[in-house]
């Protein structure tokens, strides 16, 4: 019946598409042009749609405890692990914000697959960057990805392809790239605005990097 419905030729088409799923859901998040000129972020399976969404995880209170945009901060999440809280990278990167094992320690972050405590760790150490390249989030971005003393020996965003691609997206996604995975993620991800971030200071006088309207975050 589905071959009368169908041929044969569409269901080896078929078949081929789904034998290359797996291999698209483990593809990075990569950022195209669409036909009306908005970034587009292709990539986000419905796996990594419900992890950024999940009521579970609330990278907003500890982004506000460090004077930190929530926006950047899920951007950041996003580009690191695509909100898996049990990603581990080949470099020994972990959870969430994929805190280095010197880094976790340094923080005291004891146990970095925890999502409260990766992300307590993960935004106490983006403000520290922020804070040491005088609030130039781009560089804070660059350091969180090469380490800070490579910012600082290039005097900018080090040559890295890696690098620069990785500031890039995060940037893109904090400034309201639209979220592009399969037709049903479309189909439920409404198209962020594009607002620029722009600086401001809290009740503390700590400089603050945000995209909300009137300074509400």
């Amino acid at each position: 019946m589905v071959q009368q419905v169908l041929g044969k030729r569409s269901i080896c088409l078929v078949f081929a598409v789904l034998a290359l799923l797996p291999e698209v859901a483990r593809a990075g998040v990569q950022i195209g042009v669409g036909p009306n000129g908005r970034k587009i972020i292709f990539n986000e399976n419905l796996t990594q749609r419900a992890r950024r969404l999940s009521s579970r995880l609330q990278p907003a209170r500890h982004s506000q405890a460090q004077s930190l945009d929530p926006r950047l901060v899920r951007a950041l999440i996003q580009a690191e692990s695509g909100y898996n809280r049990r990603a581990l990278s080949n470099k020994g990167a972990m959870g969430l914000m994929q805190l280095m094992p010197e880094t976790a320690s340094e923080l005291r972050v004891g146990n970095p697959y925890d999502a409260d405590e990766n992300l307590r760790g993960g935004t106490t150490y983006l403000r520290a960057l922020i804070d040491r390249f005088a609030g130039r989030v781009e560089l804070a971005v660059a350091a969180y990805n090469a380490g800070p003393g490579a910012v600082e020996r290039h005097r900018g965003i080090p040559p890295f392809a890696e690098t620069r691609d990785y500031v890039r997206r995060v940037l893109a996604l904090y400034r309201g790239a639209d979220l592009v995975g399969t037709a049903a993620a479309q189909a439920a991800v409404p198209a962020p605005g594009r607002r620029k971030p722009y600086w401001t200071r809290d009740r503390d006088n700590r400089l603050v990097i945000t995209t909300a309207l009137g300074g509400q975050r």
